[in-house]
């Protein structure tokens, strides 16, 4: 892959049109990779076991392509998010049903939790599910944004940002590490924040 290629993940408008062709696999690929973490998360908080949320993970991405020949972006109708969203939804609800019921003398409170859970799920207005998908979807953007930023930067900023910023070195640590003055430190932190701050935007309007 050219390192333009690497520069920036392209729209979620264009990259759905893109995949209308079955044979594109490089944007089904992109596709996987930016949301399967999204899925697999949502349906583990949703009381999923790992097989379980594989499962749901891969019966969605089928579900996408299945309605991807037919399907028209439009975010005037919608955002993509609710979309994709409702997609998971429905198919978490399918792996909870697939567990059937518990014989009645083996009932537990387990089982109680998850009949709510169905019932919180099958809510599309239930602010559990809102609650329940936020922070991941906020997650999910941040690192499509990080992707967009990492073409642009030296790999040394892009590690001087990491270990000052996600690992929480001292500043005088990074700085002494990497054989940068401490402002530079402080200067690179405040870079990248600001650029990843105007691709979470850029994301965001374009339908994410």
């Amino acid at each position: 892959m050219s390192k333009n290629e690497h520069d920036l993940i392209r729209t979620r408008a264009t990259l759905l049109g893109r995949m209308k062709n079955w044979s594109d696999q490089a944007s089904w690929q992109e596709f996987f990779d930016i949301y399967w973490k999204l899925i697999y998360s949502v349906a583990r908080k949703a009381g999923l076991s790992d097989a379980e949320a594989q499962d749901a993970v891969q019966e969605t991405m089928i579900c996408v392509a299945k309605q991807m020949p037919s399907f028209k972006y439009d975010s005037a109708l919608g955002s993509f998010k609710g979309w994709l969203l409702h997609l998971t939804r429905w198919r978490i609800l399918d792996q909870l049903r697939k567990r059937g019921p518990l014989p009645r003398q083996r009932q537990s409170a387990g089982d109680t939790a998850r009949t709510a859970t169905i019932e919180r799920l099958a809510d599309e207005n239930s602010p559990d599910w809102e609650a329940m998908c936020e922070a991941d979807w906020g997650k999910t953007i941040l690192e499509a944004a990080m992707a967009r930023v990492k073409g642009r930067l030296d790999p040394q900023k892009l590690q001087i940002f990491d270990f000052y910023v996600n690992r929480e070195w001292p500043p005088e640590d990074v700085a002494r590490t990497f054989n940068v003055t401490v402002n530079q430190v402080y200067l690179v932190k405040n870079r990248v924040t600001e650029l990843l701050r105007a691709e979470v935007r850029r994301l965001e309007k374009e339908g994410m």
